[in-house]
C-alpha cells in the first residue's frame, strides 16, 4: 500500500484545518447575530413602548370614558409602522385596553409589572398570548401618579425569522469562503507536489538523511553557488580546504574570498592558504556546482618525480656523453695514441669526481644533493653553467626533504629558463638555513610573481614560484628577490645531528 504523499497530506490537513476555521467563524457569528438581533429586539421595544407611554393623547384617553376605543387604533398605526408585533395599554392592575387580538381586549396582561408600577421601565422574556417575546414594559405617568401601563414586544418567531434570513447570506459566504480556500490550498498542494516529485514525508527524511550522509562524508570539498554568487551549500571538506567560516553559507563568495578560486568553468589548479586544489566548476540549474580536491600531496609527489625523472635524464644523458669519450678512448688506443687517451680518460673522470665530491661534500641531505647533481647535468645540457658556490655547506637539518626539492628545484628551473649561468649557495647557521639562487638572467621585481598563473612565458600556467612560496610559508620562512637573486631563509626546526 502506497503512502500519501506529502502532498497529499498537507492538502487534506489544511482542507481540515479551513473546515473547522470556517465552521467555527459560522457558529460564533451565528451566536452574535442570535445575541445581536435580541438585544436590538428589546431596545426596539423598550424604545416603542416609551414613546408611546410620553404620548399626550394616551394619557388623555386612560382619563376618558371608553380608553380603547382611542387607544386600540392608535396602538396599531403605532405596531404597524414600527414593526413590533404587540403594543399593549393597561390599566395599572393589568386590565388590556388595547392587543393586536382584539379578544384579548379587558383580559389580564401576562407578564411581570411590579417594576413598571413602581414607575421603571424594564424589559423581559416572557411567553404570552401570541407565544415567547422580548418585551418592554413602562407607566404612563402623570405627575407622580401611575396612571396606566404600556407593553410592546417582538416575538421570539420573528427575531428567529430574521436569523435565518442572515444564515442564509452566512450559508453563502462560508460557502464561497470555503471554496476560496480549498481552491488556493489546492493550488499551493500542486506546487508543493511539483516540488516534492509526490514523495511523502518518510521518503523525504530519507532523502535528507541520505543527502546529509554523503555531503559530509565525502573528503572532496563540495559548494554550490546560486546565480547570484550566493554560497547556498558547504560540506566539511570544503570549509577545511578552503578555511571557510561556520556562517559562510548564505554570504557572498567574494565576502568570503572565492571569487578568483570560482572563476573559472574548467578545473585548474588554485593556491589557498598552504595548500594546492584542484577546483572544477560547472554550471547547473541551481547555479554552479564546485568540487575542491587537494592535491597538496599529489603536487609534491609529483614535483619530486619530476627530479627524479630530470635526475634519470641527466644520467642517462651524462651516460650517453661517457659513452661518446668512452668511443673516442678507445680509438686514441687502437690508433696507438695511448697517453692522449689515458689524459682525456682521467680528465673526464676527475671533472666527473670533484662535481660530485663538491656537491656531496657541501650537502649531506641526500635527497637535496642528487636534486642538485641532476640539475647540474640538466644545466650542462642545455647549455646552461650551473655552479655550486664554494662556501657551500648544509647538513641534514630536519628539513621536510619534499619542500627542499619543491624550494631548490623550482628556483633552479627558473634560473636555468631565464640565464646562461646559474649560481647556488646553501648554507644553515644558529638562526637557519639559507638558500640562494642567482643567474645572470634579467631578474624581476614583481610582488606577483609567486602567486598562481604568474610567468614570464605568457601563458598564463606559471606555477613553481607559487609553490615556491607556498612551501616557504610552509617551514615557517621568508623568501627575498633582488634583481635576479632569490634568497629563501628558513628556521631549523630540530636541532643540528
Amino acid at each position: 500500500m502506497r503512502r500519501w504523499s506529502l502532498a497529499g497530506q498537507m492538502l487534506v490537513l489544511q482542507l481540515l484545518v479551513l473546515a473547522v476555521a470556517v465552521a467555527g467563524g459560522a457558529v460564533l457569528s451565528l451566536v452574535q447575530a442570535h445575541d445581536l438581533l435580541t438585544h436590538e429586539a428589546r431596545g426596539k421595544a423598550k424604545a416603542v413602548a416609551v414613546s408611546v407611554a410620553a404620548s399626550p393623547d394616551v394619557l388623555e384617553a386612560l382619563g376618558g370614558p371608553n380608553p380603547t376605543a382611542r387607544l386600540q387604533p392608535f396602538a396599531e398605526q403605532v405596531r404597524l409602522q414600527t414593526g413590533v408585533d404587540f403594543i399593549t395599554i393597561m390599566k395599572p392592575d393589568g386590565t388590556r385596553y388595547t392587543h393586536p387580538n382584539p379578544a384579548e381586549i379587558g383580559r389580564r396582561f401576562l407578564g411581570h409589572t411590579g417594576d413598571a408600577l413602581a414607575g421603571r421601565t424594564f424589559t423581559e422574556t416572557y411567553t404570552g398570548t401570541l407565544g415567547p417575546s422580548e418585551r418592554a414594559v413602562t407607566p404612563v405617568m402623570d405627575g407622580g401618579r401611575v396612571r396606566g401601563l404600556v407593553s410592546a414586544g417582538i416575538t421570539i418567531e420573528k427575531i428567529s425569522a430574521m436569523l435565518r434570513d442572515q444564515v442564509a447570506w452566512g450559508g453563502l459566504v462560508v460557502a464561497l469562503a470555503l471554496s476560496v480556500g480549498a481552491a488556493g490550498t489546492w493550488l499551493v498542494t500542486a506546487r508543493l507536489r511539483r516540488q516534492t516529485h509526490g514523495l511523502g514525508p518518510v521518503e523525504l527524511g530519507r532523502i535528507h538523511a541520505h543527502h546529509d550522509a554523503v555531503l559530509h562524508a565525502v573528503r572532496e570539498g563540495l559548494l554550490l553557488v546560486g546565480t547570484d554568487g550566493t554560497l547556498t551549500l558547504c560540506n566539511d571538506a570544503a570549509r577545511s580546504l578552503l578555511g571557510l567560516p561556520a556562517d559562510a553559507e548564505g554570504r557572498h563568495v567574494a565576502e568570503l574570498g572565492l571569487a578568483d578560486v570560482l572563476a573559472d568553468d574548467d578545473e585548474r589548479i588554485h593556491l589557498v592558504g598552504d595548500r594546492v586544489l584542484a577546483v572544477n566548476s560547472a554550471a547547473s540549474k541551481l547555479g554552479t556546482v564546485v568540487t575542491v580536491r587537494d592535491h597538496t600531496e599529489l603536487q609534491a609527489l609529483a614535483g619530486q618525480l619530476d627530479a627524479e625523472r630530470g635526475f634519470a635524464d641527466s644520467l642517462r644523458s651524462a651516460a650517453h656523453e661517457a659513452a661518446n669519450r668512452l668511443h673516442t678512448v678507445i680509438t686514441l688506443v687502437e690508433l696507438g695514441r695511448t697517453e692522449q687517451a689515458v689524459a682525456l680518460g682521467t680528465a673526464e673522470l676527475r671533472a666527473a669526481q670533484e662535481l660530485t665530491d663538491r656537491v656531496v661534500g657541501a650537502v649531506r641531505e641526500p635527497v637535496l644533493a642528487a636534486l642538485l647533481l641532476g640539475k647540474s647535468a640538466e644545466a650542462a645540457e642545455r647549455g646552461v653553467e650551473l655552479v655550486i658556490s664554494q662556501d657551500s655547506e648544509l647538513d641534514d637539518l630536519g628539513l621536510d626533504p619534499r619542500e627542499l626539492v619543491t624550494i631548490v628545484g623550482n628556483l633552479i628551473d627558473n634560473a636555468i629558463d631565464a640565464a646562461g649561468r646559474v649560481e647556488v649557495r646553501l648554507a644553515a647557521d644558529p638562526e637557519g638555513v639559507t638558500i640562494q639562487v642567482a643567474d645572470d638572467g634579467p631578474g624581476l621585481n614583481d610582488p606577483a610573481a609567486f602567486a598562481k598563473g604568474w610567468t614570464t612565458k605568457g601563458d598564463g600556467h606559471g606555477l613553481g614560484l607559487a609553490l615556491v612560496g607556498q612551501a616557504v610559508r610552509r617551514l615557517g620562512g621568508a623568501i627575498d628577490v633582488a634583481g635576479s637573486v632569490f634568497t629563501v631563509r628558513l628556521p631549523i626546526r630540530e636541532p643540528v645531528r
